[in-house]
């Protein structure tokens, strides 16, 4: 059966059509995921500078490497292998189509006799018995018989799962859907960070490749922020209560924790980090070493208050998140002056992770933080990805099609009876398009069947 291909003329199309061309771009995307490994995605622009140098930089900017994945020449790259795999699917599909409908089934005895492999018993019952029973048999387990007469007796067509040969198609029906996926997502998609603080509202999102500002549609509120922790310090489980609004009506509330994101109109927000935007109220303990006596005092940023023991005075400056000492990184700090009675002022670093650490300071006084009420920002990275759906369709559609492949062929069986004088010969034989050795099982199966009929 030959295939005629209204395009096999066509230049246009045999270029596309070309195996080598699929070589030759999966070869190129190979190439550039491998680089794409080696050279960090979407960093800073003065990481790359530094980096690199100045040239390479400008070179590389150009390219879009340090974003390959969404560069124009690397979905260019993504459009070609689409067009690829749909030109070869289409001229080989009209060859592959007239197999599984075919117009007429022709049913070659010869072809069945020339198998090596065979199973063959020998039957008492004259043929017209057995022609009837095998018959009903047959056209009970496979619907469609075919009957042919034959120079020495009669055999029987059967076939079953032509369309299994469509398995390889639909692996690539999967494979467009995964590109087309990747495509949609990098076009129409964002990757995206914001830092709500708690109780405010927001209604956009900074994308991390270009720090563009990306409009949500909605808005966003933080209501609380909670955060525990385990005894050395270390943040034990961190989340944030989350609201939606929408034309100024409350959509939905919903509590954000690690593996445990929001979802809403195709944006999804994962828990990231969170961090301390000021402090409410600080409970300050002030220590004399020498008597053991500790004074309460409430202070809030930027307060002064008057020392115990007519000792001057204690201003608290500020807080930071962190705060680099020699070369070592305290964590979150509060950071004040004790002026005493000369007016000398003495600088008083307070780390929340050591609350002795002032202690080093050998003064008349140690300052630790007894109680303190935090205010709170959560950092949500954003998501959308319009393409993930085609993505989990052609991993579906991938599955389905590998299955129909590796495990499902299209298979034809004869059953042939030659006449003798007092006994009948039969002969069961088999083609299959794939797994013969699972096709010698089915026929011994199909021969012992009708065997003992």
């Amino acid at each position: 059966m030959k295939n005629k291909n209204i395009y096999t003329n066509n230049v246009v199309w045999q270029f596309f059509a070309s195996i080598k061309l699929a070589v030759v771009i999966l070869f190129f995307l190979a190439a550039t995921s491998i680089i794409g490994t080696f050279i960090p995605q979407n960093a800073s622009s003065a990481f790359y500078y530094q980096k690199y140098g100045e040239i390479i930089y400008k070179i590389f900017s150009i390219l879009n490497i340090f974003d390959m994945y969404h560069a124009w020449w690397f979905l260019m790259l993504l459009g070609l292998l689409i067009i690829n795999l749909i030109v070869c699917s289409i001229n080989r599909l009209n060859f592959v189509w007239k197999i599984i409908f075919p117009e007429n089934i022709v049913f070659n005895v010869e072809r069945f006799r020339k198998i090596k492999e065979k199973y063959k018993f020998v039957s008492k019952k004259n043929i017209n018995e057995l022609k009837g029973q095998y018959k009903t048999f047959l056209e009970k387990k496979f619907k469609k018989v075919i009957i042919k007469n034959t120079e020495n007796g009669v055999a029987f067509f059967i076939e079953t799962k032509r369309w299994t040969r469509l398995g390889a198609y639909i692996v690539h029906f999967s494979i467009l859907l995964l590109l087309f996926g990747v495509i949609i997502g990098s076009l129409f998609g964002f990757k995206g960070f914001v830092q709500i603080p708690e109780g405010k509202t927001i209604d956009t999102v900074k994308i991390r490749k270009n720090s563009k500002i990306q409009k949500l549609g909605f808005k966003v509120k933080c209501n609380k922020f909670d955060v525990s922790f385990y005894d050395n310090g270390s943040p034990a489980e961190y989340k944030s209560n989350i609201t939606i609004f929408e034309n100024k009506k409350q959509i939905l509330i919903k509590d954000i924790i690690v593996n445990d994101p929001l979802k809403y109109k195709g944006i999804t927000f994962y828990q990231s980090s969170y961090g301390t935007t000021s402090i409410k109220q600080v409970s300050i303990a002030i220590i004399n070493p020498r008597t053991k006596k500790t004074y309460i005092k409430q202070i809030s940023q930027g307060q002064e208050i008057i020392l115990p023991e007519k000792r001057g005075k204690f201003v608290f400056y500020k807080f930071v998140n962190s705060y680099n000492f020699h070369g070592h990184n305290l964590g979150e700090t509060f950071i004040g002056k004790y002026i005493d009675n000369n007016e000398k002022a003495f600088k008083i670093i307070i780390p929340l992770k050591f609350p002795l650490f002032d202690k080093m300071r050998k003064g008349h006084f140690i300052f630790k933080i007894k109680e303190l009420e935090k205010k709170y920002y959560t950092g949500l990275q954003v998501t959308k990805d319009p393409g993930v759906w085609y993505v989990y369709a052609g991993f579906i559609f991938m599955i389905i099609g590998c299955w129909i492949t590796f495990f499902l062929s299209h298979q034809s069986f004869c059953i042939e009876i030659l006449e003798k004088e007092k006994n009948n010969n039969v002969l069961v034989s088999g083609i299959s398009h794939r797994k013969t050795q699972n096709m010698k099982i089915k026929i011994t199966k199909l021969g012992q069947k009708l065997m003992d009929m």
